[in-house]
């Protein structure tokens, strides 16, 4: 009698083979491709739920000998190995569990989205100028033109407001700076809203909302992954905090820190920040300063803006705010912070067609990730992860 272990997506059982068919068993590496008819029948083995009796064993694909990568994970492999032979390494119970959590997430924003009237619109990735201004932008050869990678689909969703008024994107974006760390990528997944005649009060409520429904479905539905990652769920605390830039000012000053107003916070002040307001918070009212030249300033202190971060711990999973929508107002800030109008001509022409008052927000979806499973790497939630080191596989 030969016992087999058999995998597929659904997970794993056992195979009992007897007689004349264990003469070919000897043949088959591990991680071979075979497909098995038989009888399922009750075991007795505590692993397994039930078993399979083999009454025929056909071999589809032979896997080599040895492999790179140990998918039962008995042999531990560095994460840049890992991903070198991401397609195997998918064959790995906890890698596998990672990205069908990951199924589900998308499911659920995209559900819950829709549930709230939002449409899903898909946006150029190739670009002809610096959509935002930043100068973190993958430049390409188009044609015989400059053209760029998008950084995020932010004009496209405004201008669509016009007429949609409610719309969403979950695609990837690209940003050209070289940081290395665990949390940050060449290519990324953003979620991106926006929302006519919202405010950013409105729009941060949509965004908890989201993460809420994140948790719950996963925590409700994913009980096998839980298992399989060695992580449990936990559905957040509601509602979030929400901390003003200026209180978080004073708070740095009382920890000793030398930082006045319109001064950026840097990686250590959210660290220390992220100690005192544990798990998600939004940081409100930035100084106008820090912010794109798209977003408007408050009304009763123009020096601030109605813009927001979510924080979870020192970690910024999303930005966004109310956007500016008066043509005029869109010139002069592009002039104050060096940007040329005449490059956004035809952004600026869908503003004199009656554009609405609206807001939205940008997530990181591969972030999110991270502090779902409680992975501190974002290359472990991305299936071929772009980094200034990494093009291949």
């Amino acid at each position: 009698m030969t016992f087999i272990t058999l995998r597929d997506v659904s997970g794993i059982s056992q195979v009992i083979v007897k007689g004349e068919l264990n003469e070919n068993v000897e043949e088959i590496n591990r991680q071979s491709a075979v497909m098995i008819k038989g009888i399922v029948q009750e075991t007795k083995a505590r692993d397994f739920s039930f078993e399979i009796k083999a009454e025929e064993i056909e071999v589809l694909a032979k896997a080599i000998h040895p492999l790179p990568v140990d998918p039962i994970g008995r042999v531990e492999s560095n994460i840049d190995t890992r991903l070198n032979h991401r397609a195997l390494d998918m064959r790995n119970q906890k890698t596998a569990s990672i990205f069908k959590l990951r199924h589900h997430v998308l499911e659920t924003l995209r559900n819950t989205l829709s549930q709230k009237k939002f449409i899903e619109i898909t946006t150029p990735k190739i670009i002809g100028s610096a959509s935002e201004g930043g100068a973190d932008l993958f430049s390409l050869d188009y044609f015989g033109k400059t053209a760029y990678l998008a950084q995020s689909p932010q004009l496209y969703k405004e201008q669509m407001t016009l007429g949609l008024e409610r719309v969403y994107e979950i695609s990837n974006f690209y940003r050209a700076e070289k940081s290395h760390t665990g949390r940050h990528l060449s290519e990324f997944t953003s979620v991106d809203i926006e929302a006519a005649f919202l405010d950013y009060n409105d729009v941060m409520d949509i965004l908890e909302t989201l993460i809420l429904e994140v948790y719950k479905h996963t925590s409700e539905k994913c009980k096998k992954e839980q298992e399989v990652i060695g992580h449990t769920i936990e559905i957040p605390s509601s509602p979030f905090e929400r901390i003003t830039y200026n209180q978080v000012i004073e708070e740095l000053k009382q920890n000793g820190e030398k930082i006045e107003f319109g001064d950026d916070l840097l990686d250590s002040h959210l660290r220390m920040i992220g100690e005192k307001h544990a798990g998600f918070f939004f940081l409100t009212d930035w100084p106008m300063k820090l912010k794109p030249f798209y977003i408007r300033e408050k009304d009763e202190d123009p020096l601030l803006s109605r813009s927001f971060d979510l924080q979870y711990g020192y970690l910024e999973l999303s930005s966004g705010g109310t956007r500016l929508h008066n043509t005029d107002i869109l010139k002069s800030r592009l002039k104050e912070q060096g940007l040329d109008p005449a490059q956004f001509a035809d952004h600026l022409q869908t503003f004199d067609w009656g554009m609405p008052p609206h807001s939205g927000w940008g997530l990181g979806l591969d972030r999110l990730m991270t502090t779902l499973i409680g992975i501190d790497n974002v290359r472990e939630v991305v299936l071929y992860p772009r980094d200034p080191d990494r093009l291949k596989p």
